[in-house]
Order: C-alpha cells, then structure tokens, then sequence
C-alpha cells in the first residue's frame, strides 16, 4: 500500500508539472474558481460568484483570441475538499488560473498545487498575513487582517479608547488581528485586559460576552469571519453590553455589507475599519454597486470586491501574457496598478500582497438602511504583516 501511494504521489506530480505545457497548447483558456458555495461560508461563494460573473458580462469571454471559460467549484470551505478539487482542475480542465479560497485554511491546502504546477493562485477572500508566502505562485486581491485590525486600533488610541477587550474567530485571520490590534493598542500606550475566542464553526457567543461585561473595558474589539456577524450582534444585544457603556469597535467584516440589514439598530455607531463599502463614495464605486445589484438583487460587500479585482488581475494579466499562463502570467499579475471600486489598488511585485487605502467608518442610517460610511483612511497601507 505503501508503494502504491508512492507511485500515485509521483504521477500526480509529473500530471501537474505538465499542466502548463498543457495549458499553452488550448485555443480555450480556463479560470478554476474554488468557493464555499454551500455551508456556513456560503455568503462569501455568493458574493465573489456574482462578482465574477459581473466582470465577465462587462468584459467578454475572449482574451489575445483565446475564448475563456470560468469554472467554479463548491469546496464547501473544507480544506482537503478545495485540494481534491485544484488537482482536478489543474489536471483534467488544465486551468490557466486558480482563484476564489473562501478562508485561510482551503487558500494553504491549494499553495503545494499552485506551486508544483506553476498556476497562478488568486486569492479572493482568504486573508491572513502569511498566505502569499505559502507559494510564489499566490497573489492576493483581498485584503489582510493586519492592514484592518491596525487600522481600528489607530483610531482607538485617538478616541479615548484606553482598557480593551478582543474577542476573535480561533484561526489563522482571528490570530493576526488579535495579535495586530494588541500590538498596536499597547505601543501606543493602551491595555488589552483578556484575549477571547471563539471557534469558527458554528460559535456560541453568550459565555465570551458575559466575561467582556464582567472586565468592563472600555470597548470590545472583534474579527469574526464574514456571515457571522448578524449572530454576534443579535446576542450583543441580548446580553445589553451596548446597554453597559462598552463601545464595539471591529474589523469591517462584522459589520459586513451582505448582512448589515439583518443586524438592526444595536450595529449603529459601531465604529469599523476595511478596504471596502458598498457606501464608497467614488462614481467607479456607484456603478459597480448598481451594475452588481441589477445583475444579483443583492447589495455587494468586499468578498464581491475581491472577487471583482481578483479577476480584473487574471484578465489583464493573460492580456498582457497573450493568453499564456504559468510564470509568464504571474509576472503580467505582479506590480499591476489601478482604480477599484474600493479606490486604488496596487499589487506589490516583491511581495504578490494588495495594497489599498483602509478605511475608518461607522455605521449609519441612510434613507431607512444602514450602511458603513466612511469618515477617515490611511493611505495606501501595505501590509503589517509584512513590514519587518
């Protein structure tokens, strides 16, 4: 049995190795999108899914005068099930480029394939540090928790914010922005009374919260992943911390466009930091929003945006490759400069990281719904994570 793994070990890895050969000799190049589509990140799949869909029915399916097709994938957001599913679509579709990676974990199985097969990864969603140096292949139209959990904690040691409490989802992006956000608050002389977390599946919030109230802090930090905020708000309310004198401050994934209509008014004044809302007041912005709406029937968020840039840096760079993928198209990809509906955009050519303006916003009611409106920025922030 032994031996038999061994064999299959090898000739999966003479199958990728020859993917790009492959791929240059087709008259069709092919986008392989992995998504949650279903399970408990399903919101995410949805979102960069009309995204994409967006970005092509604006900029056709021909590139250097190769047709493109998009192929997407439900990993349901389980690891081994995003690998099985890039093998298959590096070998057997022989795609041009992978992208989508709903969390952090499914964008970490997918890097040895991204690598080994010389494909190009685009990561949409997945936004902990250290995921572009999990392959050289990886590039990243997201965002990272650093940029958003420095951002917040800026803003609180410049508002009176002095005794805090974080309250994070336990993975890679929940340890990155408690890790940035205490960094941050205790250098600039802050205090950061516990750490909490919370699992990614399925979370109880009742038992941290009840230990945020009895700390007392002066406000409560908090990175959830996107499509659990409603919940955590809802239970925020339930234990009257926003009763209690705590002020919630967070990374603007709580505060999520896709669900902020469902939080009710206890998300009011929530102060927040993030690349992107729906509520950007740029006329690129505008239209992407009433383009996507009219397309979808739902407002966009910012895994629709990563989606959206994701493939914008896939489109351009094939243009620029004439269609040819591998290392050629992960250069066309490195350094790329321009205008997204979040503002402007860079792709660091050293690091494959984004760089973006980040965003202070609360949340307000406008015209009976609530949205993130945006107050202050810093200015095209690299990522933290990176900056020794």
């Amino acid at each position: 049995m032994t031996i038999r793994r061994h064999l299959l070990a090898a000739a999966a890895l003479a199958l990728l190795a020859a993917a790009p050969l492959a791929q240059a000799q087709s008259d069709t190049v092919k986008i392989g999108v992995i998504l949650p589509m279903t399970g408990q990140q399903a919101s995410t799949g949805r979102q960069i899914d009309g995204a994409i869909k967006l970005w092509v029915a604006q900029n056709g399916k021909k590139i250097a005068g190769k047709n493109v097709e998009v192929i997407v994938k439900d990993d349901q957001s389980l690891p081994d099930q995003t690998r099985r599913l890039a093998q298959e679509l590096v070998v057997n579709d022989k795609v041009v480029a992978l992208a989508g990676m709903g969390i952090t974990p499914s964008a970490m199985a997918t890097a040895p394939i991204a690598t080994q097969s010389k494909t190009p990864l685009v990561v949409m969603a997945a936004a902990t540090s250290s995921i572009t140096e999990a392959s050289p292949f990886i590039v990243r139209s997201s965002f990272t928790l650093p940029q958003a959990a420095v951002g917040i904690a800026e803003w609180a040691n410049k508002n009176g914010i002095k005794k805090t409490v974080t309250l994070v989802a336990d993975y890679g992006p929940g340890f990155d922005a408690e890790k940035y956000f205490a960094d941050r608050v205790t250098l600039n002389g802050g205090q950061v009374l516990e750490k909490l977390r919370t699992p990614l599946r399925a979370p109880d919030f009742a038992p941290v919260l009840q230990k945020v109230r009895d700390a007392k802090p002066d406000a409560l930090f908090v990175f959830l992943p996107s499509g659990q905020g409603a919940a955590f708000m809802k239970q925020f309310a339930e234990r009257g911390l926003d009763k209690a004198g705590i002020r919630l401050i967070a990374t603007g994934d709580v505060t999520d466009d896709d669900q902020l209509a469902d939080m009710g008014d206890v998300a009011l004044g929530v102060v927040n930091s993030h690349h992107y809302s729906a509520a950007h007041p740029s006329a690129l912005n505008k239209k992407f929003v009433a383009d996507f709406m009219a397309m979808n029937k739902f407002r966009p968020n910012f895994m629709a945006v990563g989606g959206y840039d994701g493939m914008r840096i896939i489109y351009k760079g094939l243009e620029a490759s004439k269609g040819a993928g591998g290392e050629a198209l992960l250069a066309a990809m490195k350094g790329q400069v321009f205008e997204s509906p979040r503002g402007p955009v860079l792709i660091d050519a050293q690091t494959r990281d984004i760089v973006h303006d980040m965003y202070i916003r609360k949340v307000e009611k406008k015209d009976g719904q609530l949205w993130n409106v945006e107050f202050d920025a810093i200015k095209a922030m690299k990522d933290p994570g990176k900056q020794k």
